[in-house]
């Protein structure tokens, strides 16, 4: 049994590790990205005007470069076609604001040019909304019906069986996000590089920036699949075991 005086000990195992992890890879980006905002560009380029950069690199136009308030709520929304980046990036020519804004703009390259890990997670972001809303309601469902007769018995089996893989679908997501996360920066770092945004020795202040940035994407995998590993061990085997 997984749990013993109270505690849910699946959760003190397999689930709060992953979550530590993903706090400290959150204060790591936080860490990286402060140290590097004092290390000041040399040419003074700013963070929009590196992401028009890459883009121009690139050949892509119509993309929007617009402001949005907060820290490091940058983001490329494609549906608009707009880079939104942060007070503490768009016009700052820190290192560390340079390469985030020009990670953005590299998720804008990735749709121009059709990059199909990108295509195939814009194309599951609905149902993985709606797995993760329906995700629990159906487990806590299921596991009702459970207590009753054999045919509810039955039905709150398959409903906690459909919650596990709603749930699923969440670090499917995580997956795809992975390589669409690593390569908008190969491609930001590339094109600083190849337009000489940076000096060789700045480069390594937006890499180490963007490297600290990708341990959060690694960080919500780990916390996604501990998760989902966590409801097959409480839910999972039920069937077998009655």
């Amino acid at each position: 049994m997984p749990y013993y005086y109270g505690f849910d000990w699946t959760y003190i195992y397999i689930v709060l590790p992953c979550f530590l992890l993903a706090l400290l890879a959150s204060a790591g980006v936080n860490r990286t990205f402060q140290r590097y905002s004092k290390q000041i560009s040399i040419r003074r380029i700013t963070g929009r005007d590196a992401a028009e950069r890459v883009l121009r690199a690139n050949g892509v136009s119509n993309v929007r470069i617009e402001r949005v308030s907060g820290n490091l709520t940058d983001h490329y929304d494609p549906k608009a076609n707009v880079i939104r980046l942060s007070d503490s990036v768009y016009d700052s020519t820190s290192t560390a604001a340079i390469g985030v804004a020009c990670h953005e703009a590299g998720h804008a390259v990735q749709y121009a040019r059709n990059y199909f890990p990108i295509k195939i997670r814009a194309a599951i972001i609905p149902v993985t909304n709606i797995g993760s809303r329906l995700a629990m309601p159906l487990i806590l469902l299921g596991i009702l019906l459970g207590a009753f007769g054999s045919m509810q018995n039955d039905l709150g089996y398959v409903l906690v069986e459909i919650g596990i893989a709603c749930f699923a679908l969440s670090l499917v997501f995580q997956l795809i996000t992975l390589p669409v996360e690593f390569n908008a920066s190969r491609r930001a770092m590339r094109a600083i590089e190849d337009a000489q945004i940076l000096t060789e020795d700045e480069q390594r202040g937006a890499r180490k920036t963007l490297t600290a940035a990708a341990m959060t994407y690694v960080a919500a995998v780990a916390v996604a699949a501990a998760q989902l590993l966590r409801l097959i061990i409480l839910f999972g085997g039920r069937r077998r075991n009655d």
